[in-house]
């Protein structure tokens, strides 16, 4: 008799678009692992009930979207540093001693913007849109690649400012509100709100991105984001969607589990389709 693989999932809302399990049914062909792993939709408010129920039936580990990463950060029995110093998890491991939560947001940014991307950081002046969970889970590598300056701008600023002050000894950040922006020039903007859901783009001044500048989205799609086509319009040097972070949390996500890092480039390659990149 044969024993059912070991279960994975992702828990978002929403969630259909996701593009995580056929990533990890790619991991698993690439390095003869055997597990079977599924989107699921989660209400708000539900996310503790789901994950245990989850947990309970046999799941070995789960993968965590908006809006639900604080949620995991609380429901975890222990954290990484990473993820303790983010305030946010995107992967539970569930282990016999109890629920380990860690982030591997920051880790996938870094990889693509700087691997895949060739981006060199230090020096360079970055504006963060956002302070949700997406945006601590990458405050913490950023800030420790040297940047002149990175700057988090959110709709409610004192959520900005409580965020730069919690990362405040890593570098040179600070936070304000969208009309503060006005006469201030970056080398980087990095989209880190949901706002792409909703296909708006955050209220930024048109002269906010310095000449030669790169935008990065951490959301994707089977089109260009809203927001990589503002970078587009707006002269960036590159304009990049996540799907490259997608794939490169994804695969520390998976060494977590599994203990084997896959190769990521196939991966993403066959999920651009050989169609044009959203992120070029």
């Amino acid at each position: 008799m044969t024993t059912r693989p070991d279960q994975y999932a992702v828990m978002g809302n929403p969630i259909a678009h996701s593009k995580s399990p056929r990533i990890h049914a790619l991991f698993a062909a690439q390095t003869g692992q055997r597990l079977e792993y599924r989107a699921i939709l989660v209400e708000p408010g539900g996310f503790a009930v789901a994950a245990r129920a989850f947990r309970d039936a046999g799941g070995k580990g789960l993968n965590v979207t908006v809006p639900f990463k604080q949620d995991a950060w609380v429901f975890a029995d222990l954290l990484s540093v990473r993820a303790e110093r983010a305030g946010a998890v995107n992967t539970l491991i569930f282990e016999p001693g109890g629920v380990r939560g860690d982030n591997t947001d920051g880790p996938g940014l870094m990889r693509d913007l700087t691997v895949n991307h060739g981006y060199r950081l230090a020096g360079q002046r970055v504006l963060l849109l956002g302070a949700g969970g997406a945006a601590r889970g990458i405050l913490q590598p950023l800030l420790m690649e040297r940047l002149a300056q990175l700057v988090i701008v959110n709709r409610t600023v004192s959520k900005a400012l409580e965020l730069a002050l919690r990362f405040s000894d890593l570098g040179r950040v600070s936070g304000c509100g969208f009309p503060e922006l006005a006469g201030r020039q970056f080398d980087l903007i990095i989209n880190a709100t949901s706002a792409g859901l909703e296909n708006v783009v955050p209220p930024l001044p048109d002269d906010v991105l310095a000449a030669d500048g790169w935008c990065y989205d951490l959301t994707y799609g089977s089109e260009p984001t809203v927001f990589v086509r503002w970078g587009r319009e707006h002269g960036a040097a590159r304009s990049l969607d996540g799907l490259g972070m997608l794939v490169e949390q994804a695969a520390e996500a998976f060494q977590l589990w599994r203990g084997i890092w896959p190769e990521t480039g196939p991966v993403i390659a066959a999920l651009r389709g050989g169609q044009s990149s959203a992120a070029s």
